[in-house]
């Protein structure tokens, strides 16, 4: 299945320049990305823009294939590369670039959860005393299973009809791996300090 790997906002919040190149552990955040979908066996097309230069030189460098988006929008900048890049019908992942503790058996977990469901879509959610027990920030919150919940940033969706909602697998992950979601510099560096004691640093 294609991954598409969206890095194409300027991350104003963290004011560290490029948000997907900004290092965790030594190793831009947007590898790590990479690798957890690659190593899940999926496809990465990393999904730039005119917000993103040094993003996309980045990539040419490695060779990682990769999209020139409008950088009209979260939503707007996925909708357009899904008309031009995944097949009428198809479903496909997006992913932030900012979760530098994604793995391949969460990936695989998600897909596997999504093919029993049956639905076109499927949204990922993290419980918010999870997010909230590591000091990450949750300023978007929705009640999944009787469970006040953030959004994770990784979902599949079908390549058709994508300008109306998708019926969805609403997908409640208790993984504390995916409460590190990094917009600010403290959170930066509490992913750094539990990635150290883990000793998964690269």
């Amino acid at each position: 299945m294609l991954a598409l790997i969206m890095a194409g906002g300027q991350g104003s919040r963290l004011r560290m320049g490029e948000k997907p190149l900004v290092t965790v552990c030594g190793r831009p955040m947007l590898s790590y990305a990479i690798e957890a979908f690659e190593s899940a066996g999926h496809e990465v097309i990393v999904v730039a823009s005119y917000r993103t230069p040094f993003t996309k030189n980045w990539c040419r460098a490695r060779g990682i294939p990769l999209y020139s988006a409008e950088g009209l929008g979260y939503v707007e900048d996925i909708q357009a590369a899904a008309e031009d890049l995944v097949e009428a019908g198809a479903p496909f992942f997006t992913s932030v670039s900012d979760l530098p503790c994604l793995a391949p058996d969460i990936i695989t977990s998600i897909e596997a959860a999504w093919r029993r469901a049956g639905t076109p879509a499927c949204s990922t959610w993290v419980p918010r005393d999870l997010c909230e027990e590591h000091g990450c920030r949750t300023q978007y919150t929705e009640e999944v299973d009787g469970t006040p919940a953030c959004p994770a940033g990784i979902n599949i969706l079908t390549a058709d009809g994508l300008d109306a909602p998708q019926e969805e697998l609403r997908l409640l992950l208790h993984d504390r791996r995916l409460a590190f979601n990094i917009n600010t510099r403290a959170e930066l560096a509490l992913v750094q300090d539990h990635l150290h004691r883990r000793g998964t640093t690269p």
